[in-house]
């Protein structure tokens, strides 16, 4: 279960009842398989003990525990497996799974172009210098060619706002290239947040034939640093790039939204 706000004041034990019972059976069960799973390091593959998911163990109905399962299997947590050899078994939640999760939070309820920049400028930076001199030549390869798909000039609108993607494509392709793999996953996950706003695909689909060429530019210069190790240049270039760029759509939001 997540940590409570430290912030927040200490329930005494009738509020901290009433809190419990706010809670459905179900989840309060999911949650503590949950728990079970971390504590006993069960890996993706293993099954989980059967006595776990008892009736008598968990003081439940096989109804409830069966809506627990169902919240676990939806959490991406387990997976369950008929016929022989069949059971509970625990399964890993690939990155892709959790942000398509993480972008359904946020669907109804974006955040602005402004808080989404608010993070990238720090986080985007701090991913090129951590990349710089650590490419193999098959991950550097995979930068570049991401790039040619946006190098040519575009023939038509829906051309250029492929490219425009592409140039997103870039940011999430040396997401998957650093060591730290919370630090690629936040940067994907803002980029996958930009894609789905209603208002950066209107400004993506805007033409403007100097914007691929800034773009372009500050990648090719970025390869450069990377290639040759300099996590500070790296860094600093990625900075300007971020601020060009949350410049840019806020003043075409502001048009936009107009």
């Amino acid at each position: 279960m997540p940590d409570p706000d430290p912030g927040a004041p200490t329930p005494v034990p009738s509020q901290l009842s009433a809190v419990l019972r706010r809670r459905k059976r179900p989840d309060i069960i999911a949650d503590k398989v949950r728990e079970m799973i971390v504590a006993h390091r069960l890996a993706p593959g293993d099954r989980v003990p059967s006595e776990w998911l008892s009736p008598q163990s968990q003081g439940a109905s096989r109804g409830t525990l069966r809506e627990a399962l169902k919240i676990l299997e939806i959490q991406g947590l387990t997976t369950s497996k008929t016929g022989p050899g069949g059971g509970v078994f625990v399964s890993g939640v690939g990155a892709d799974e959790a942000i398509r999760l993480l972008d359904n939070l946020f669907l109804f309820h974006p955040p602005s172009i402004a808080d989404i920049y608010a993070i990238r400028k720090e986080l985007e930076p701090l991913l090129a210098a951590s990349v710089a001199g650590k490419l193999s030549s098959d991950a550097f390869a995979a930068l570049q060619e991401t790039i040619r798909l946006y190098e040519d000039e575009p023939k038509t609108a829906e051309e250029e706002y492929g490219q425009r993607l592409a140039e997103l494509d870039f940011h999430v392709e040396l997401a998957r290239r650093t060591d730290n793999a919370l630090l690629g996953f936040l940067c994907t996950f803002l980029v996958s947040l930009l894609r789905d706003m209603t208002a950066c695909r209107a400004i993506y689909r805007e033409a403007n034939p100097t914007l691929r060429e800034t773009g372009l530019n500050y990648q090719i210069r970025l390869l450069r640093a990377i290639k040759a190790g300099d996590a500070e240049r790296a860094r600093q270039i990625m900075r300007e790039h971020m601020a060009t760029a949350e410049a840019y759509m806020l003043e075409r939001a502001e048009v936009v939204r107009d």
